[in-house]
């Protein structure tokens, strides 16, 4: 890697995103807005004596999930829209390699994910009344993680599409996936031997580990950081694919 052209590719790709206010608004608002939503569905929902809201079991996993699910989507959006247009192509032509590209990528879309955490817990922690034993910090930085992943593998989809509209219909494929089999919808305990084996390979799963880890104990655990460690490895092997299999342009 070149460090100047990886700082400026970075840099590049904040200012695109600064001017695109739509995305903006995507990454920054449409969590808190859905967490929102998620709170008023469960308002009334009954629960059981002395065991948390099903509103704070759910929502945990949700500040995980979110992120992950909305830097991939428009992660794999933005690099297809920079091949198409031609961007890409010309950037080849450069000094810069393929891994100083997808780099800052990542640590542009993973800063713009730290902001989208923070604005998401400060909404559900404070305005929602979401608690949890652990510290937000903690909460932030898993979500902060799990956006790295999706922005990972949302680069390593943009290699294997040819259209936008192609992109898009990797989500299903990548992310639903992983989405249903995660432990937020059933404990991963009580998946049939063949699913929650397959749970088990999924990076996801370790994610939301990670936030109920955070939201059942005081502190960071050994488990913990074991989980954001599997997370933060699968981010950085799918990045490493990504600048492998991509290229210049879409036949």
């Amino acid at each position: 890697m070149n460090a100047k052209a990886y700082a400026a590719t970075t840099v590049r790709i904040l200012e695109q995103l600064k001017a695109d206010h739509r995305t903006v608004g995507m990454i920054v608002a449409v969590p808190a807005l859905l967490m929102t939503l998620l709170y008023f569905i469960y308002q009334n929902y009954p629960g059981a004596p002395n065991q948390p809201r099903l509103f704070d079991r759910v929502a945990i996993s949700m500040l995980g999930i979110l992120p992950f699910v909305l830097m991939f989507l428009i992660t794999a959006i933005a690099m297809q829209r920079e091949r198409a247009s031609g961007t890409l192509e010309r950037l080849m032509t450069t000094p810069l390699s393929k891994l100083d590209l997808l780099a800052g990528y990542g640590s542009a879309f993973s800063f713009a994910a730290a902001i989208q955490a923070a604005v998401a817990c400060t909404v559900t922690f404070w305005f929602l009344g979401l608690t949890s034993q652990g510290s937000v910090a903690l909460v932030i930085l898993v979500a902060m993680v799990d956006a790295a992943l999706g922005v990972a593998l949302g680069l390593l989809a943009s290699a294997f599409a040819r259209t936008e509209f192609q992109a898009v219909q990797f989500m299903p494929i990548i992310v639903l996936p992983q989405f249903f089999l995660c432990g937020l919808l059933v404990p991963r305990n009580l998946l049939p031997g063949w699913l929650e084996a397959i749970s088990n390979v999924l990076p996801l799963s370790y994610a939301v580990d990670a936030l109920n880890q955070v939201a059942t104990q005081t502190g960071a655990t050994g488990q913990m950081w074991r989980d954001l460690a599997v997370v933060a490895g699968f981010a950085i092997v799918a990045l490493c694919l990504a600048a492998a299999t991509l290229r210049r342009r879409t036949p």
